[in-house]
């Protein structure tokens, strides 16, 4: 086989003036092309990451903010429930105790009612006693109900003070006398002797009636009283059971 070594040459020289040609004015803006697409590309990749973290610390961020949310909502929920069943404990013993208060008064209540009903009865039975007592004596004889007082009451007037006896009857004044009935003429004798005699003078008298008296007699001066009478004996018999019944309460 006879080899042309002028073609040869000449075609070895038109591929390398090709390649040239090709890798000067095809191959390297083809190249410039593929790297600032992969350039771009990485550029978008890097973006594209860039906004997938920030995604992801978004959504990470969204996700403790909602945990934070559930957990203060927890806490203020259970802030709540403890203020309630607080406020809830703190009505029931503010309940109770006004019941007990209220219970407590109602109990003093009673009993102070059924005190005062007890000395109420006390005092009627008292009363009543006095009264049966009082109308017993109104049926003595009427000359009973001066004579046999007239020396008791002169020996009370006699064991006075002589300042406080010197009040009765002063300056020659009436000496003032109550009692139940109208005295004869020998009873108010015997008085004004008695009295007379008691106070180292002689006086007169000056009677009032007051059938109150039941029996007896009562003399009065401005600041003093000698009172020798039933009416006196009962009301003190009287003051004394009701004193006696008190202290038994």
């Amino acid at each position: 086989m006879h080899i042309d070594w002028s073609t040869l040459a000449l075609q070895t020289v038109n591929a390398l003036v090709l390649v040239w040609l090709l890798a000067r004015f095809l191959f390297r803006p083809v190249a410039e092309i593929v790297a600032a697409r992969q350039k771009a590309a990485q550029a978008l990749l890097a973006d594209a990451e860039a906004s997938r973290r920030a995604a992801q610390a978004e959504q990470s961020a969204a996700h403790d903010e909602t945990a934070r949310l559930a957990a203060s909502r927890e806490a203020a929920l259970r802030a709540a429930q403890a203020d309630a069943d607080a406020h809830k404990t703190a009505l029931l013993a503010s309940a109770r105790c006004e019941a007990a208060q209220l219970r407590a008064d109602a109990h003093g209540e009673i009993e102070r009612a059924r005190a005062a009903q007890a000395h109420a009865i006390e005092e009627d039975a008292v009363r009543l006693a006095i009264e049966v007592a009082g109308r017993l004596l109104e049926r003595m004889p009427p000359e009973a109900r001066v004579q046999g007082f007239i020396g008791g009451a002169a020996e009370a007037l006699a064991a006075l003070p002589p300042e406080t006896r010197a009040a009765f009857a002063a300056r020659g004044a009436p000496l003032a006398l109550a009692a139940p009935r109208a005295l004869s003429t020998a009873e108010q004798r015997a008085c004004e002797a008695a009295f007379g005699a008691a106070l180292g003078r002689t006086v007169t008298l000056q009677v009032r009636i007051d059938p109150a008296l039941i029996a007896g007699l009562e003399l009065t001066s401005a600041h003093a009283a000698v009172r020798n009478h039933l009416r006196h004996d009962l009301d003190a018999i009287r003051a004394t059971l009701l004193e006696q019944n008190g202290e038994r309460r």
